[in-house]
């Protein structure tokens, strides 16, 4: 019998994913209908499931605010649903008969899932959508402190998906997640990819477990206030965006820049709309709050309120207080402002001009935020595009709240719960994550040429460059390539 836990764990992830495997070998020969009929059941349970999935994330996690959490788990359902479900994603999807190439979706096959506490149910309900809706079965890797709502979450919609037609074992949770069984599940051989939503230790750990990975981790996201913007509107949705789920989302605003031409009456905005700010130790103290004094965040702020997050501190604020924030000057590890926080704090940051405003947005973003997400409040359509241009991050959210932007609630950006963060930002994908990235596509090509036909394409190449060149040219250019190659031998 085994005892250690850690080896309990790794013992349920060869189990589950065994289970994933058959079940997936039947999904895979469904049509696209079948498989529809499955993931609208699904996405149809889980919207009906919203209110007491949230109420048991919120009790087990302690995070956020329940009743943001339903609008959240009802999104990644019903908002997801409805982007994916005229997708193709089996079989052909794609013929493109004057060029002679037929594409065919194939399902990568098992996917590992790992999903952060701050919003467990609605991420698995959101990967079990999309895993299932391209052909896939998935094993998730729940965070620790959200395994029973994620378990449950599994549950609803496994009943639900087999009652249309899925095999047993498409969906599955571990419900012993250690380091060890994680990390077994992200090397386990017959795990095609990794899905990984979380911190970013642990999407390094998913890039570096040797299995194909689409990682996403955390967002620093800078919002900037340009002088032209509708101040009283670019805050209210600056503090819509950060008091959503007490500001869980990665996406959701971690600092405010603006311009010092308006910065008093962006300041007088913000007090008017609930947002404290702290002076003198106030400021040291919230400090101390967010991180210890090597820079680790502090976990036990994350999705709390500001009342709460002032109480931890020691400080008094007004009861009605949404948003604690700070004025600063700099950025960096010794700045605990200017970091993620995952809560409703923020920095406030005033630069000379946009120019400037451009310089800091850049700065915050290079301080844990690359790749991820930008927010510009301004009606100078020059400017914003001067932002676009030069910001190294994947998606640029123009006059919206950046929580709900990013997902694609309050933009047409797909609706997605795992944000890529580029190449510069260490993931995969640029891409909100879809069904899309979860298929192979398979080119069927059909020739369209002989081979001296291809000879003869060349071979009228070369004589029409001939005329830019005489017999002398080519001569010298010929002995100069050989002089060189000369040299490596």
């Amino acid at each position: 019998m085994i005892k250690d836990k850690d080896l309990k764990s790794i013992q349920e992830v060869r189990i589950l994913v065994e289970k994933a495997k058959e079940a997936q070998h039947i999904l895979s020969k469904k049509s696209q209908e079948e498989i529809d009929k499955i993931v609208k059941a699904m996405a149809d349970v889980a919207y009906k499931e919203s209110d007491r999935l949230a109420k048991m994330a919120a009790s087990e996690t302690g995070f956020g605010v329940y009743e943001d959490k339903i609008i959240k788990n009802k999104f990644a359902s019903k908002a997801v649903y409805e982007y994916i479900k005229d997708m193709k994603t089996i079989g052909i999807i794609d013929e493109d008969k004057e060029n002679k190439i037929l594409e065919i979706a194939t399902p990568v096959g098992v996917i590992a899932g790992l999903i952060p506490s701050t919003n467990p149910t609605s991420t698995a309900i959101y990967k079990a959508l999309i895993a299932v809706k391209s052909g896939n079965s998935i094993v998730f890797s729940p965070h620790p402190a959200a395994t029973n709502c994620i378990s449950e979450v599994v549950r609803v919609l496994q009943q639900e998906a087999k009652m249309a037609g899925a095999p047993e074992g498409i969906l599955n949770s571990m419900t012993i997640p250690t380091m060890e069984g994680t990390a077994a599940l992200m090397r386990h051989k017959d795990i095609a990819l990794i899905l990984a939503t979380g911190g970013s230790a642990m999407v390094k750990e998913a890039y570096s477990s040797g299995t194909p990975a689409l990682g996403v981790g955390p967002g620093n996201v800078p919002a900037f206030i340009e002088r032209s913007a509708d101040i009283p509107l670019a805050v209210k949705r600056i503090v819509e965006s950060k008091t959503f789920d007490n500001g869980t989302i990665c996406a959701s605003e971690q600092a405010i820049v603006t311009e010092d031409c308006i910065k008093k009456q962006v300041k007088t905005e913000l007090v008017k709309q609930r947002v404290y700010f702290l002076t003198g130790d106030e400021v040291d103290k919230v400090g101390r709050t967010i991180q210890d004094e090597s820079g680790r965040f502090n976990s036990s702020i994350a999705g709390r309120s500001a009342i709460k997050i002032a109480e931890m501190a020691g400080i008094k604020v007004p009861r009605d207080t949404k948003i604690l924030i700070a004025e600063q000057k700099n950025v960096g590890k010794k700045y605990p402002f200017s970091r993620e926080k995952l809560s409703p704090i923020l920095a406030l940051y005033s630069e000379e001009d946009w120019e400037k405003a451009c310089e800091k947005c850049i700065e915050l973003l290079n301080y844990g935020g690359l790749g991820h997400s930008l927010v510009i409040h301004s009606r100078n359509e020059d400017i914003i595009r001067e932002f676009a241009l030069k910001k190294p991050v994947s998606r640029i959210l123009v006059n919206t709240p950046s929580s709900q932007g990013a997902i694609g609630a309050s933009t047409n950006l797909a609706p997605s719960l795992t944000l890529g963060c580029g190449a510069v930002g260490g993931s995969a994908t640029s891409d909100n994550v879809s069904p899309l990235n979860l298929i192979n596509i398979r080119r069927m090509a059909y020739g369209v040429k002989e081979v001296e036909d291809i000879g003869n394409e060349y071979k009228d190449q070369s004589i029409k460059s001939k005329s830019s060149f005489n017999d002398m040219d080519i001569e010298r250019i010929t002995k100069i390539v050989m002089t060189e190659l000369k040299k490596y031998n």
